[in-house]
């Protein structure tokens, strides 16, 4: 594996970061991931407007978007795997212990391995703890990721791949790096932004291909709903078939698989949509 940091390649044994990197000591840092299928990212446009948002709304400089594209062909050209996660991160950089960041730049890794297709059903759990809607890291996606640990820890001891988050006023949210989906009626829904999810790429481009709405929902119309999935940039659109207790039968359902082949069919003919 070769990895871009410092402004070139470096093999994956001899690549290091300094302990002080503010991105290690405190998460100051953001982060994408992105598809890459047969050595090409998809959506990178997509993928590198958030990441300036993310930079933005965490007080870091602009990332140079020239060399993270350069970055992106680099790795990828030097390990073409024919499906990809294609992984860029940008840390405040070297720093001191505490919260006040250095003044010496940021870091930038860019990185990829190969990765497996999801299966077309997964199980997901609720869980308790919440996300805060007006946080200052809300919408952003940034390397604080130890609640997302936590809770896809949780998830996994009780047989799921993923676990969902209300928000602080009982919102049905998003999941620890996937945004949800339910179909009520025959119609799809989806939280909206101001629910304090995250703008995820697959969401927006499901929302743009499917026509699904954007609706404030509480948690329990996870009980209710007809059909549930997941989106995400390693997913695409992937079926629930149970939420915590509830088994969902047949899943993939009839509105789930029909925007499985849509989202398949519009990313296979554009990889940069």
């Amino acid at each position: 594996m070769k990895i871009w940091l410092d402004g070139g390649l470096q093999d994956l044994e001899s690549a290091r970061v300094s302990v002080l990197d503010h991105g290690l000591t405190v998460g100051d840092g953001i982060f994408e991931t992105v598809k890459a299928v047969d050595g090409r990212p998809f959506a990178l446009t997509r993928h590198l407007d958030r990441l300036t948002r993310s930079a933005r709304g965490l007080g870091l400089p602009d990332p140079d978007l020239d060399e993270v594209r350069r970055a992106c062909a680099a790795v990828l050209e030097a390990e073409p795997v024919p499906l990809g996660r294609l992984r860029i991160t940008y840390t405040g950089g070297y720093g001191p212990l505490g919260s006040d960041r250095g003044d010496q730049g940021p870091t930038l890794v860019v990185a990829v391995g190969a990765t497996k297709r999801r299966p077309d059903a997964t199980a997901v759990i609720t869980v308790p703890w919440t996300r805060n809607e007006r946080g200052a890291l809300a919408g952003l996606k940034t390397t604080s990721y130890a609640e997302n640990v936590v809770a896809l820890a949780r998830a996994s001891q009780q047989g799921a791949s993923e676990a969902l988050f209300a928000n602080t006023v009982g919102q049905l949210c998003e999941g620890t790096g996937s945004n949800v989906f339910v179909v009520l009626d025959g119609e799809i829904h989806t939280p909206p932004v101001a629910s304090g999810c995250l703008a995820g790429i697959t969401r927006a481009l499901t929302v743009d291909w499917t026509g699904a709405k954007e609706t404030a929902l509480t948690l329990d119309v996870l009980e209710r709903a007809d059909e549930v999935f997941l989106t995400s940039t390693l997913r695409d659109v992937q079926a629930v078939r149970r939420v915590d207790g509830r088994e969902l039968p047949g899943a993939p359902g009839p509105v789930t698989a029909k925007a499985m082949r849509i989202f398949d069919e519009r990313a296979g003919n554009d990889l940069d949509p």
